[in-house]
């Protein structure tokens, strides 16, 4: 599984940091930034969790 960002979509809810603080954090701008680019497979729920979360549609999952 890997994380992709879109930047620009990025509003700085901090939705995927609440989601799961060990994968995702915010940037000193605000935006989204990854911490763990590939989760291991036990974080994956909390991790579609996040995604599905974002209000503003800045994160997808590919694999």
């Amino acid at each position: 599984m890997q994380i992709l960002v879109d930047r620009g979509k990025c509003q700085s809810y901090g939705n995927c940091v609440v989601a799961e603080p060990r994968v995702f954090d915010l940037d000193e701008d605000g935006i989204v930034k990854v911490l763990v680019e590939a989760p291991s497979e036990e974080l994956r729920e909390q991790v579609k969790f996040a995604v599905l979360d974002c209000p503003a549609r800045a994160l997808q999952l590919e694999g």
